[in-house]
C-alpha cells in the first residue's frame, strides 16, 4: 500500500539550530513516537528501535534510516526501511528548512512510501490519519525540545 506525506511546520528555533536538532539521535530519539533506541551505525546511517500502535494493533519494528545529499543547514533526503511484527516498509523523504520570521524556522517535508503485511491491512485511510498523527506527535516533541533550551538559557 502506498502512502504520501507531506507538509511544513514552524518550530522555534534557527535554521541552524533546528539542522542541529534534525542531524542528533539522542533529539530525535525522544522526538519520533515509539522511538526507543536510534544508533549510529556509519556516518548518517542508524538502526532504529520502535514500539508502535496502528488503529487498535502494537508491534515493534527495526529499521534503518540515512541521509543523503545533504546540503547544511537547509536540505537533505531520508531513506527508512523497516519490519517488524505488524509487517514492513520502505520511503524516502525530503526536508528543507527556511528562515520563518526573526527567532523560528520553517521545516518543509515530503516523501512517500510502501508498506505492506499487517500494518497494511487496516486501511489507506486510517494509516493516512495515523501517519499525520505521528508526524504531529515529532513536531510537538520537537517544540518542546527547543522551549526547553529556551527556558534553561533565560
Amino acid at each position: 500500500m502506498k502512502l504520501d506525506i507531506g507538509g511544513s511546520e514552524t518550530v522555534p528555533a534557527s535554521v541552524e539550530a533546528l539542522w542541529v536538532a534534525l542531524n542528533d539521535p539522542v533529539v530525535l530519539t525522544r522526538c519520533i513516537p515509539g522511538c526507543k533506541n536510534m544508533t549510529e551505525t556509519a556516518p548518517d546511517t542508524y538502526t532504529v528501535e520502535m514500539q508502535l500502535r496502528v488503529a487498535a494493533v502494537g508491534g515493534s519494528f527495526e529499521g534503518a534510516i540515512s541521509l543523503s545529499d545533504k546540503a547544511a543547514p537547509r536540505s537533505c533526503n531520508i531513506k527508512v526501511s523497516g519490519s517488524g511484527s505488524l509487517g514492513h516498509g520502505t520511503g524516502i523523504a525530503r526536508f528543507d528548512i527556511e528562515p520563518d520570521g526573526e527567532r523560528a524556522s520553517r521545516l518543509i517535508y515530503k516523501g512517500n512510501g510502501e508498506v505492506g503485511g499487517l500494518v497494511a491491512g487496516v486501511g489507506q485511510r486510517i494509516l493516512a490519519g495515523v501517519s499525520k498523527h505521528l508526524i504531529g506527535r515529532f513536531f510537538v516533541a520537537l517544540r518542546k525540545e527547543f522551549s526547553a533550551t529556551q527556558s534553561a538559557a533565560e
